[in-house]
């Protein structure tokens, strides 16, 4: 079902050449300040996942993977959701060292994504992963790395607009730090998401990064879900800006700390989920055979729409519309890849 929306008067600032251009800008700018910033090397990453390796993100819990079988390997493919798990096995078997990490395309599909202006069933993101060193599981260390990534989103945008001059957007490289229990307690009678927008509109000066996601508030209701298996629910959070096109909260990167022995145990028991201590990567960090890392994932689509200022995830990636959001952008005027 469509719930395409488009803001009265809309025009893509760009044409549709100069639009891909913009995209080529944004994608390889963006990259090149990320690995400088956060010493990261970009490395090749799988597509798919043996079903039974238990490396793939199940997500919320409710999304159906794209599944396969491979006959002349005799096993089952996974379309992955996320490389989360996968990263941390990556680093370890490629030798990295504290303070070094690796950043790759990540291409999903999920199948079963409620589609909307900014959400695709076709996920494009630069996921990103660094070994650290057991003192550096702070929400310093947390901050720092989240106002870096910010920095570099606002490098690249200002070197955007110098390239294309008829660009507008301005993204701040400040970072508003707050708990989802704070914002919780400041809009009690709103939404997970409600409460995104209102924060955002309320300081569109600043990024926003909510922290501390996935475990229960006061209300008896997390912010949002989250695997117990990737991030420390203590110590990860989602980075949010202020969209000036769709008038909405739009998140970025979704990072944090990532789970150690402990808080892999502590996780896994809260979600109901024990049953992954039997799957090779659960093995190997309850017995602390993997190294202690901090990553995320980073929106490329949805960071090339809010730089340009698009009303619509499809002007800057190619995926499959409903005939409904294809009738409603063509009368607009949007053209879908």
């Amino acid at each position: 079902m469509s719930s395409c929306i488009v803001p009265e008067g809309y025009k893509n600032p760009l044409s549709l050449y100069e639009t891909q251009r913009a995209i080529e800008f944004i994608k390889t700018g963006f990259q090149n300040s990320l690995c400088r910033s956060l010493n990261l090397k970009r490395v090749s990453a799988p597509l798919f996942v043996e079903e039974a390796s238990g490396l793939n993100d199940n997500l919320n819990g409710y999304e159906r993977p794209v599944s396969f079988d491979i006959p002349d390997v005799g096993e089952e493919g996974q379309v992955v959701h996320s490389l989360a798990k996968w990263k941390r096995y990556a680093l370890d078997r490629y030798g990295f060292f504290p303070g070094n990490g690796l950043v790759t395309d990540m291409n999903a599909i999920r199948r079963d994504e409620e589609v909307d202006n900014v959400h695709s069933v076709y996920v494009d993101q630069w996921d990103w992963e660094k070994v650290i060193l057991r003192e550096n599981r702070t929400t310093d260390y947390l901050k720092d790395t989240v106002q870096r990534i910010a920095n570099c989103i606002y490098v690249t945008n200002e070197m955007l607009k110098i390239e294309f001059p008829v660009l507008k957007a301005d993204l701040p490289r400040r970072v508003l730090f707050i708990t989802s229990q704070e914002l919780e307690d400041m809009y009690p009678d709103k939404t997970s998401s409600e409460r995104e927008t209102l924060l955002c509109c309320a300081h569109r000066d600043s990024a926003v990064f909510i922290m501390q996601i996935g475990g229960k508030l006061r209300s008896g209701k997390p912010h949002d879900s989250r695997a117990p298996d990737y991030d420390d629910w203590s110590l990860n959070g989602d980075l949010l800006y202020w969209d000036d096109t769709l008038q909405r909260s739009l998140e970025i990167s979704s990072m944090g700390i990532r789970v150690d022995s402990d808080s892999l145990d502590r996780q896994l028991t809260a979600s109901g989920c024990d049953d992954r201590r039997s799957y090779p990567f659960h093995k190997a960090l309850l017995n602390g055979e993997l190294p202690l890392t901090i990553g995320g994932g980073i929106g490329q689509s949805r960071l090339c729409m809010l730089m340009i200022g698009c009303a619509h995830i499809g002007e800057v990636q190619s995926s499959i519309w409903d005939p409904a959001t294809r009738a409603s952008c063509e009368r607009a005027g949007i053209v879908l890849l």
